[in-house]
């Protein structure tokens, strides 16, 4: 596993599709394993807590639409991701949400990756229309993408079921704000109906 320097310029080339959907289910099990950046102590405020420089809307994103993708490795239950993606206008990957569950557990995951350049010690910030905000902490990272991953708490995912929008905000390497926003009124039609892809093979860890 690489953990990306922040500063250090990225090659810019896509994940080859299907090992991001083994990636995405490996990462549902790594998320014990803390991304690492270091902290600017003049942007650091007395009770610990990162002061911003600003804000940003980021609007050249275009998401696709929600599907749900099924891995059934060996014998064990298939474990589903249900995502959506945006793209920058270059068609480079901008952010990924993952939710991640194996049937008949409980628990779910969230996952939601990023481009490399964030300031992985402030969390990714969730929230469902003007509700609660959901903090996920970064994890680990890739040559060009970060991933922040967390269980996710009960309501998490009924509550992206009924809404209507849901806003992400990141904080960039330089302490910028960046937020944008994508639509909830498929979530629960992909979510809960069967998945777009099953794949009966097994992953390597």
């Amino acid at each position: 596993m690489t953990y990306s320097d922040p500063n250090k310029p990225q090659r810019k080339h896509p994940l080859n599709p299907f090992r991001a959907l083994l990636l995405a289910a490996l990462a549902s099990l790594t998320f014990n394993k803390p991304a690492v950046s270091q902290q600017d102590p003049a942007a650091t405020a007395p009770d610990g807590e990162v002061r911003s420089r600003g804000q940003r809307q980021v609007k050249d994103i275009t998401f696709g639409d929600w599907s749900k993708v099924c891995f059934k490795p060996g014998g064990a239950k298939p474990l589903c991701r249900t995502s959506i993606t945006g793209t920058f206008p270059t068609g480079q990957m901008a952010v990924r949400l993952d939710i991640i569950e194996r049937e008949g557990d409980a628990a779910k995951r969230i996952q939601i990756f990023s481009p490399v350049g964030m300031y992985l010690q402030k969390p990714v910030e969730l929230t469902i229309d003007q509700g609660v905000t959901y903090r996920v902490p970064y994890t680990w990272c890739l040559t060009n993408a970060c991933i922040a991953g967390t269980i996710a708490e009960p309501n998490l995912v009924k509550r992206m079921a009924e809404g209507q929008i849901l806003h992400l905000q990141f904080v960039d390497s330089s302490l910028l704000r960046l937020s944008t926003s994508l639509a909830l009124g498929r979530f629960a039609t992909a979510h809960e109906g069967p998945p777009t892809q099953m794949f009966n093979q097994d992953i390597d860890e």
